[in-house]
């Protein structure tokens, strides 16, 4: 494992500076070919390339293509002392093209601007392969219960179908839950940097506990060119931006991350790591569902004169909102979870549910560059809760 570790980190490293040598020198071209936007949160117009996290994507493929030989040189050279078996080059490969296919289809969204049902369906489509190959592998559908629950079921249940069905899920979750969680300059690379850096971590740890380490290996080995390509983008892409990321950077990250919690056999925990965006998807769902009218853009709301950020808003008549509507209404009212104010129209303006906007509530209006290092913050928070979840509290919980 040593040697291929070591030239899976000289391997990132180089996709490291490749990539930040590339971004630079393709801004024109992707100007030129009109795939680019203007800030909505800056007042000088400027042209800005979009979807660059297809060039991060394909240096991070090309970089796990190069990589293949090394772990599994028994394959080539039938040198049956190497780290992997078959099985494992397999799933590396049903990565590879889910991965490939989460491209794909990312770019395919920025270039085509496709619906709300497209974004749910691709990555679905995009895991089957992966799902496939854990099904021939493993299919292994059984779940620890916690200690309390076992006088009444058993230490374990095997939910069979139905944990496919999560694991799907667990893609299309983690493809737009970045994706939502969006809108300011670095946003969404540095929370898939944050989640990235937290799921290596984990990774080491299980490792030096033995504890199946050849998955949390090929695991290690698929999210050290990822973190790489990713932080060389993220120099780029943060305050003040230079370029955008695009979908295909969400949908590529998204589906990463859940390819790792997959074989890694570790999606529930996967799933700590994603707080954050747990949470900024909860405290969406009456607009993502349209029970809360729900406009294009909810980015935060610039005031040029300022130059800072303040919370946009969305406006409705109370009669107007179904009956869950009203009820979500009335329970984010309650708890003091949203900032509005009634017109002698009756109409009412609230901020728009996003996580963004949350803290733009609390804080009052702020500096762009100072909003996301305060939700970056948030997350490195919730990484190390959850990593106190993993192993002090587990033991409480589980035998």
């Amino acid at each position: 494992m040593l040697i291929s570790f070591i030239c899976n980190i000289l391997i990132s490293i180089i996709a490291y500076f490749i990539t930040r040598k590339l971004i630079p020198n393709l801004k024109e071209m992707f100007i030129r070919s009109n795939i680019y936007g203007v800030d909505l949160n800056k007042d000088n117009g400027i042209k800005i390339p979009e979807a660059f996290g297809v060039v991060t994507g394909c240096i991070f493929l090309i970089s796990l293509f190069l990589f293949i030989p090394i772990p599994f040189g028994h394959i080539f050279f039938k040198d049956k002392s190497d780290d992997f078996s078959n099985n494992e080059f397999v799933e590396l490969i049903s990565a590879l093209l889910s991965i490939c296919c989460m491209i794909l289809l990312g770019f395919a969204d920025d270039v085509l601007d496709l619906k709300w049902r497209h974004k749910l369906l691709l990555p679905t489509i995009a895991s089957l392969p992966l799902l496939m190959v854990y099904y021939v592998n493993f299919n292994s559908t059984t779940i620890m219960l916690p200690k309390i629950l076992h006088d009444i079921f058993t230490s374990s249940i095997n939910i069979g179908f139905f944990y496919y069905v999560y694991m799907g899920s667990l893609a299309v979750f983690c493809t737009n839950a970045i994706n939502i969680l969006a809108g300011i300059n670095g946003l969404e690379v540095g929370q898939s940097l944050i989640i990235a850096i937290s799921v290596i971590a984990f990774n080491l740890l299980q490792i030096f506990k033995d504890s199946v380490s050849e998955k949390h290996q090929l695991s290690l080995y698929i999210m050290c060119p990822y973190l790489a390509t990713t932080l060389a983008l993220w120099e780029f892409n943060k305050y003040p931006s230079s370029v955008f990321v695009g979908d295909t950077f969400n949908y590529l990250s998204g589906m990463t991350f859940a390819v790792v919690g997959i074989l890694g056999h570790f999606s529930k925990t996967l799933l700590l790591f994603f707080i954050p965006q747990i949470l900024n998807f909860l405290y969406s769902t009456p607009q993502l569902f349209h029970l809360i009218p729900c406009p294009r853009h909810r980015l935060p709301k610039f005031d040029p004169k300022s130059g800072l950020l303040n919370y946009s808003k969305t406006s409705f008549k109370l009669d107007e909102l179904s009956l869950f509507g009203r009820f979500f209404f009335f329970v984010l009212k309650s708890f003091r979870l949203i900032k509005y104010e009634v017109t002698k129209d009756s109409v009412i303006f609230c901020n728009n549910l996003t996580l963004i906007n949350f803290f733009i509530i609390f804080t009052g209006p702020i500096h762009e560059n100072k909003l996301n290092s305060l939700i970056l913050y948030f997350q490195i928070v919730c990484s190390l809760f959850a990593f106190m979840i993993i192993y002090p509290l587990a033991h409480i919980f589980y035998n």
